[in-house]
């Protein structure tokens, strides 16, 4: 894979190994290992593990907060704002399993942008559960509870990276379309 700079090489490499091993597990002589350097030789890019970490996460959070300030603004019914939704998950999903890893799993050991990433989660969940409480007062959604909903879609769509990259032939397109019959329309004739 073709890397714009030795740092992206870096976080690249950084997250395959978070995932592979979780982010506690990983030292930095590991990450030097994997890319055949020295240990010392990161330092030129990076102040640390936290910087990779921190970079990894932020960077999906905001990419997740972009598309979602999108879509709030969208003159679109709240089914069609849900199918961005998962469309946005999907999209995000595929192109950074790695990094996706990070994001659910290690984000808690972010340290001084811990705050700021769980402002920019819970805005985004806040955001997300308002689309579904629309969607029920306009009787487009069943009238059920918002936060089962919300949790409901919202876990399918956070444990994409576990399934996504078993894919070889991924059609984005297609699994979002799938995923928001199943996850919108439910099993049910």
């Amino acid at each position: 894979m073709k890397y714009e700079t030795r740092k992206d090489e870096i976080i690249q490499t950084s997250a395959v190994l978070f995932k592979e091993k979780g982010y506690s597990a990983v030292t930095m002589r590991d990450l030097a290992a994997k890319m055949g350097i020295k240990a010392a030789s990161l330092y030129n890019h990076i102040s640390s593990k936290q910087e990779i970490l921190s970079n990894i996460i932020i960077s999906l959070a905001e990419e997740f907060t972009a598309g979602m300030d999108e879509i709030m603004n969208a003159n679109e019914s709240s089914i069609d704002k849900l199918k961005a939704i998962i469309s946005l998950h999907v999209r995000i999903t595929s192109n950074n399993q790695y990094g996706m890893a990070s994001l659910n799993n290690d984000w808690m050991h972010l340290n001084d942008q811990l705050n700021y990433y769980l402002k920019l989660r819970k805005d985004y969940e806040d955001n997300f559960r308002s689309i579904i409480k629309l969607g029920i007062e306009q009787g487009e959604l069943v009238d059920s509870n918002p936060d089962i909903m919300l949790f409901s879609i919202l876990s399918t769509l956070r444990s994409l990276y576990i399934w996504i990259p078993n894919k070889d032939d991924l059609q984005q397109e297609f699994l979002a379309v799938e995923l928001s019959s199943v996850l919108l329309n439910g099993l049910t004739r």
